[in-house]
């Protein structure tokens, strides 16, 4: 697969993860700044990780939420709870289990911040 392959790859991914809604905002809010890293981005986590055939997306998706409750960052901790809920099929109470594991690996302080977290985001998805 060459790179504009995987590039194609990458996107068709992403925007089955994360929506199309999310994938047009984010490459509106792309500069000349920003291009290269969002190629990049698309490219290796999107077209040659995400895409890799050892683990179903709903494991990936799984792995990326403990991950990023387990680093602290919030921003991209609710872009994927976000899309687990509104593109992914999980349920509040797939992700509840999620922090709950979380928690005893992490810590509580981490998994009280997601709970503040999925528990508005549960509110504003309904």
């Amino acid at each position: 697969m060459d790179e504009k392959e995987r590039h194609a790859a990458g996107m068709s991914l992403r925007r089955k993860v994360l929506g199309n809604a999310h994938v047009d905002r984010a490459a509106a809010k792309t500069s000349d700044l920003t291009r290269e890293f969002q190629d990049l981005i698309t490219r290796y986590a999107w077209g040659e990780i995400w895409t890799r055939p050892g683990l179903d997306v709903r494991t990936r998706r799984i792995l990326v939420i403990g991950t990023l409750l387990a680093l602290s960052r919030w921003d991209e901790f609710r872009m994927h709870a976000r899309a687990a809920l509104t593109e992914g099929g999980m349920t509040a109470a797939d992700l509840k289990e999620i922090v709950l594991q979380q928690a005893i690996y992490c810590g509580v302080p981490a998994a009280n911040a997601a709970f503040h977290a999925l528990d508005e985001l549960v509110k504003e998805v309904g």
